[in-house]
Order: C-alpha cells, then structure tokens, then sequence
C-alpha cells in the first residue's frame, strides 16, 4: 500500500468489507479493499485501508454502521 494510507478494518466476509467501503465513501472520505484470500477457498482476510488523516472519522462512521447493522 501507498504511504500516507492505514488499514483501519479486515473482514473475511467480501460483501460486509464492500459494504463498509461504499459507506465511507458516501460520506466522502476514499477508502481501498486489499483483498488477500485465497481466491478458490475464500480463506483469509479483506483489508480496509483510508488516508491516514481520515482514519479517525472513518473509524467513527464504521462503528456507527456496525452499530446500526446491529440493531437490525
């Protein structure tokens, strides 16, 4: 990954990790799944990467996403 960039979430589930992904989008900050599992047993891991000088407020709308997804 690009200086400047920090992982601030991994999933193993492809959809949740998108999820996660378009929501911090629409709030406009950029965010980038590295996706490391392996390709024909979708084992290991989906990495969810922002600006390090996003990173706080992203974190801030994950949980409150997580929060909500929750609550259902």
């Amino acid at each position: 990954m690009e200086r400047g960039w920090v992982k601030i979430a991994t999933y193993t589930n492809e959809l949740r990790g998108e999820m996660f992904k378009i929501a911090l989008e629409q709030n406009g900050i950029a965010a980038v799944l590295l996706n490391k599992q392996d390709s024909s047993m979708k084992f290991g891991r989906i990495e969810l990467f922002v600006q390090e000088s996003e990173a706080k407020v992203a974190r801030t709308i994950i949980q409150e996403e997580t929060d909500h997804i929750d609550e259902d």
